[in-house]
């Protein structure tokens, strides 16, 4: 497990080192053909994928209230306190995001102004399985509840025994998601979408999963049926640092990361020495036997080999070089790590110095951890209160306003041609 350093690259390779795995294509037929079995038989459909993969034979297929309920008695004290200081957290980040505009009078007699409304109906998605997401149970839970909209649904996959693993359920109560559903992979994302005999449809989804989740949800949303969050794929990290960051902390973050997925995109970006990269390799080596008995080894380990470490002459050219990836996770360990995380344009979340590991904003820092990946921090924000709101505009008109417009409007929609849209001015102010 040694992880390649390149030194000091020229710009013309730059594009190659900084490639993300290709992502399996292969999958879209499986994906669709899941889809279009679930739009046409419901929930037949879904209890055949939760036999064919899950290895259930599943009966109801929403969660009872009673499990729900039940999920309290087998969780520990200390996992029910550290779900409320995270709900706290998050919470407190989030009700910031909440505000109300003004109203504008553009013009006298023109008033305009935007109100932010919540989506009706949205859909969960939480990985579950062996390693359950109740922390994206918060992420997603908290700003949709503060959002205020009407209707959550959750998806979450079944263990082999057909249950729901009790922190999900406990955590889902928690932010007062009630409507939940043994169902995972693809077969989910199309039940949302479609709606079955037991689950709504919605309008918008959310939500982390693997690759059939991911092309399942590309391909619902490509097809008009609902929108999704955001582009999302394999988790990523790309660390940036000079001679003042500890390795024994850096070590620790590319192994944090390593263990999500063995997909996951990893690179350290640095203007230290060789000496420095040969104490974070040596650190990475001895943290790693420490988690070699782990069930993430295997994950890890392979995550790593496709992993890079980077060597440039410059934190500005380390810095280009960033906002070209666009990571999805940011951490700036450097001296003036804020003067240098200000000079970052494109990436999901930022982490700022020694002492700000991507875990805590993945748990209970307060930041949204759902975010954009595969580069696409270029053009996208991570998951927030107004991701589920859509946002309304409005315009009160008198008629001095109308009179005030009406030339403008009168020439404007005669070049274009639409010689009825200056009509509908015009019969007004006769």
């Amino acid at each position: 497990m040694d992880i390649p350093v390149y030194s000091y690259p020229s710009e013309r390779i730059w594009r190659n080192l900084i490639k993300r795995p290709v992502t399996n294509n292969n999958i879209e037929d499986s994906v669709l053909s899941i889809i279009n079995n679930v739009k046409l038989y419901g929930d037949v459909a879904l209890r055949a994928y939760t036999k064919k993969y899950d290895n259930f034979n599943l009966k109801n297929i929403q969660v009872t209230e009673e499990d729900i309920n039940k999920s309290y008695l087998n969780i520990s004290s200390g996992l029910k306190k550290s779900i409320d200081t995270a709900y706290e957290n998050i919470l407190c980040f989030h009700k910031n995001q909440i505000y109300e505009e003004s109203k504008i009078e553009i013009i006298p007699g023109v008033i305009c102004w935007r109100k932010s409304i919540p989506i009706e109906k949205i859909g969960l998605y939480i990985p579950g399985g062996s390693a359950p997401l109740l922390s994206t149970v918060l992420m997603l839970g908290i700003p949709s509840k503060l959002a205020g909209c009407e209707e959550i649904i959750l998806c979450t996959p079944p263990n082999k025994n057909g249950e729901i693993h009790p922190s999900i359920l406990y955590t889902s109560k928690y932010v007062g998601i009630e409507k939940i559903y043994k169902v995972g992979g693809a077969q989910a994302i199309a039940a949302m979408a479609y709606g079955t005999e037991s689950i709504s449809s919605v309008y918008k989804i959310f939500g982390p999963g693997n690759s059939y989740v991911t092309k399942a949800k590309q391909i619902v949303s490509q097809k008009g049926i609902v929108s999704i969050d955001i582009p999302a794929g394999p988790s990523e990290v790309v660390i940036l640092t000079d001679n003042t960051a500890n390795p024994k902390y850096v070590a620790s973050d590319l192994l944090s990361q390593s263990e999500h997925d063995s997909e996951s995109y990893i690179l350290l970006v640095t203007i230290s020495n060789d000496c420095w990269i040969k104490k974070v390799k040596c650190e990475l080596k001895k943290q790693f036997q420490h988690l070699s008995k782990t069930k993430k080894q295997h994950i890890i380990k392979k995550s790593l080999e496709n992993s890079k470490i980077i060597l440039l002459s410059s934190l500005e050219k380390c810095i280009y070089l960033i906002n070209t990836v666009a990571p999805e996770h940011l951490i700036v360990n450097c001296n003036n790590s804020s003067y240098w995380g200000s000079q970052v344009k494109n990436a999901g979340s930022i982490f700022l110095g020694n002492y700000s590991p991507v875990s805590v904003g993945d748990y209970a820092s307060g930041t949204n951890h759902v975010l954009p990946t595969h580069g696409y921090a270029k053009s996208y924000s991570g998951v927030s209160v107004e991701s589920f709101l859509k946002k309304v505009t409005f315009q009160k008109i008198s008629k001095k306003g109308l009179r005030n417009l009406s030339k403008c409007v009168e020439i404007l929609s005669s070049e274009e041609g639409l010689i009825a849209h200056k009509k509908s001015v015009n019969i007004r102010l006769k």
